[in-house]
């Protein structure tokens, strides 16, 4: 029996939250122990190409989860075994060269990813590359795994895995302090450290894939075939989405590799955009988890000449819910920036200078949060209808415009001295990638109008006007309280300064959205407790 798009938000949710906190945790574990330092500054340089993979490739909502999910959904259950068999023997042979390639080319790697790196950083950063290599292998398969897992209405383990990595990574890290509290920091620990984050990042990312295969014999998906059967038109189906989707969902994670060249003459500017970035994935992940892993699905099977309405008013109400949240979200993050860095981080080797960055980097964030997620849910719709060419040309253009706006906002550097009279420092690379993804969303919007015969622009015109209006306000209402009363010291008056405002704020935006009539608002409570079986 289907099951409800409740009942799928609630397990999603519910395990993306609980892997969010983990991740969390990790972080603080990390800014406490290393700060923005050497180890942990190598380690942002070494994880880009294994995290781009394990987050893009094997994360939920990646391009393996949804396009096998788009596919199998389709399927009769006998079919779905055979196709994902297929799939692991040929995605992991051709990663298997891949991890090849980044063992014997990782200098190279990190000297294209940080030219501006010291030596030793250089050096550190090349030899966790080499460690994590094999990361490349186990994130096609988790992937893989995932997206068979979701075909079927498995969504806890998907939802939970990430858990596992940053719980590895937390026991590592509280090992090694054990055994150096004293000096952990020293100049002749860096290497073991930055050592010991790699190592337990490949464990991590091997124990992903090891707890879902009880979970795939169990719903008979796994298939012991060593035969590549690309007749299969499942199979095929797949290939065709998945390659130009990866290129088109790991935008943001490419635009990262160019965000990290132009950041290595910034001193501690990789290690702050990797904090920054945590606290944004985290509200991100959540609600992007739980609301288009329901509606994967739901697209895929709305793609027919007469449920063309229907499709058109399940993507207005996605495009809705995504703008809301992230709008409501994205305003606390600038007006709070400052008191959520200092509560979250500031303690050991995380000091006032590390602070200022982080804040800032987070205003920049915030800024871009709406398009993120809006451009997500965007791109599923053009692969719930088997199109992944638009989006991954719409990609290539974004991967060459994020260049050049990096090279625009950080003042124009050549090796003949800056060529823009502004620099905007670390926070310029994140507006520029945000720019990017606004750029993209519009760009997704004109093609999927032309595509589907017609969209209500005018309508969605007024209702982002509306909910830009509602965030205008909840975000001056948190400036205000935050700025004109006089908190208590230390984290406690921290706590109360975030929570306090936050909320007052999230109450001011919810009553503007609701008196302006923004019809997915005020029928919010409709999918938490409807059920919706598409046909």
């Amino acid at each position: 029996m289907p099951r409800s798009l409740k009942s799928i938000a609630l397990v999603v949710s519910l395990g993306t939250l609980i892997s969010k906190l983990g991740g969390m945790a990790r972080q603080l574990v990390i800014a406490w122990a290393f700060g923005v330092g050497a180890a942990y500054d190598a380690y942002s340089y070494a994880y880009v190409i294994p995290g781009f993979l394990l987050v893009l490739l094997g994360g939920i909502n990646g391009p393996f989860h949804s396009a096998v999910v788009s596919v199998l959904s389709k399927r009769e259950k006998a079919e779905k075994a055979e196709i994902i068999s297929s799939l692991n023997i040929f995605i992991g042979l051709l990663l298997l060269i891949i991890t090849i390639l980044i063992l014997t080319n990782a200098n190279l790697i990190i000297h294209l990813l940080g030219p501006g790196l010291n030596k030793d950083t250089h050096a550190l950063a090349a030899k966790q590359l080499k460690l994590m290599a094999p990361i490349a292998l186990f994130s096609g398969l988790i992937g893989l795994g995932f997206g068979a897992l979701s075909a079927t209405n498995e969504f806890w383990i998907p939802s939970i895995s990430p858990i596992i990595s940053s719980l590895t990574l937390i026991l590592g890290i509280g090992i090694f302090w054990m055994k150096h509290s004293h000096n952990i920091n020293s100049q002749d620990l860096n290497f073991n450290a930055g050592m010991l984050l790699a190592l337990a990042t490949l464990i991590g990312a091997i124990l992903q894939w090891i707890i879902q295969i009880p979970v795939l014999i169990n719903k008979r998906l796994i298939k012991l075939n060593f035969k590549f059967n690309y007749n299969n038109k499942g199979v095929q189906q797949v290939l065709k989405i998945l390659f130009p989707a990866t290129l088109s969902s790991g935008m943001l994670q490419i635009n990262v590799c160019t965000d990290l060249f132009f950041a290595s003459n910034i001193i501690g500017a990789a290690a702050g955009l990797s904090y920054a970035s945590l606290l944004i994935q985290a509200p991100l992940g959540l609600i992007s988890n739980a609301l288009l892993v329901p509606l994967l699905p739901t697209f895929a099977k709305l793609t027919k000449e007469e449920d063309r309405k229907r499709l058109i008013s399940r993507i207005h109400q996605g495009l809705i819910l995504s703008t809301t949240s992230m709008i409501a979200i994205g305003t606390l993050f600038i007006t709070l920036s400052l008191p959520i860095v200092k509560l979250i981080f500031q303690r050991g080797a995380f000091d006032q200078d590390a602070v200022g960055l982080v804040s800032s980097l987070l205003i920049a964030y915030g800024v871009g949060m709406p398009a993120y997620l809006c451009r997500d849910l965007l791109v599923r719709v053009f692969y719930a209808m088997d199109d992944g060419k638009t989006p991954f040309d719409l990609s290539l253009i974004g991967i060459g415009l994020n260049f050049i706006f990096d090279w625009m906002l950080v003042g124009g550097p050549t090796p003949w001295g800056a060529q823009i009279p502004f620099n905007l420092g670390a926070p310029g690379l994140v507006l520029a990638t945000s720019a990017v993804n606004f750029f993209t969303c519009g760009a997704l919007l004109y093609k999927l109008n032309r595509k589907l015969g017609g969209i209500p622009f005018y309508s969605w015109y007024l209702d982002g006007l509306k909910i830009l209006f509602a965030g205008f306000i909840c975000g001056s209402t948190s400036w205000i309280l935050s700025n004109l009363i006089t908190w208590p010291s230390q984290n406690f008056g921290l706590l109360l300064q975030v929570l306090i405002s936050s909320s007052i704020s999230i109450i001011f935006f919810g009553l503007t959205s609701s008196y302006l009539g923004i019809k997915e608002v005020n029928n919010l409570f409709l999918i938490l407790t409807k059920k919706i079986t598409p046909r």
